[in-house]
């Protein structure tokens, strides 16, 4: 053995024909970027989905019981009792939304992309934003993250997104 940590695995999964997804280059980054800052966390194993607003809205709907589709679920891996995985959970992303969203917010798709992949990852590590103390610990990591990144701060732009939890990202197990 080498001491070194194991890998970082993003299974990268696309059920929809569109164009600019994120590429697997783009998804280990952003997701390495989360991670260096928890260097405690062990599962480094988790997929990002693509999906369309039809997989989004059954999504959102059997897990969450809001009929709509919604930017990014985050479904946190729960291992059973006595086993140990490397699995930290997975991420499900609406294209038509992340797209709707990025042009109402006048910003370009691929660094909201980036704010999506890292805000789902951090809610499989167990933050969230249910309340105002709990959303500004959360954002001000997300910001720091993209900074680290060379991605603007994604509260600043002219139609800031939502903390409301009826329009915005939600973990599935809340």
């Amino acid at each position: 053995m080498t001491g070194e940590p194991p890998p970082l695995v993003v299974d990268r999964q696309v059920a929809l024909a569109a164009e600019a997804l994120p590429g697997q280059a783009d998804l280990e980054a952003w997701v390495a970027a989360v991670l260096a800052r928890h260097p405690d966390e062990t599962r480094l194993e988790l997929t990002v989905r693509f999906v369309d607003a039809e997989e989004s809205q059954a999504l959102n709907r059997d897990y969450r019981g809001k009929d709509r589709p919604t930017n990014v679920l985050s479904f946190p891996f729960e291992s059973p009792p006595g086993i140990e995985l490397p699995l930290l959970g997975d991420l499900v992303i609406c294209h038509p939304v992340v797209v709707r969203e990025a042009g109402e917010q006048d910003k370009p798709t691929h660094p909201h992309y980036a704010h999506m992949v890292i805000h789902g990852t951090l809610h499989l590590l167990g933050y969230d934003h249910l309340d105002d103390a709990e959303a500004e610990i959360m954002e001000a990591l997300e910001r720091e993250i993209l900074a680290s990144l060379g991605i603007a701060d994604p509260y600043l732009t002219p139609s800031p997104p939502h903390r409301d939890t009826d329009n915005e990202d939600e973990r599935a197990d809340a």
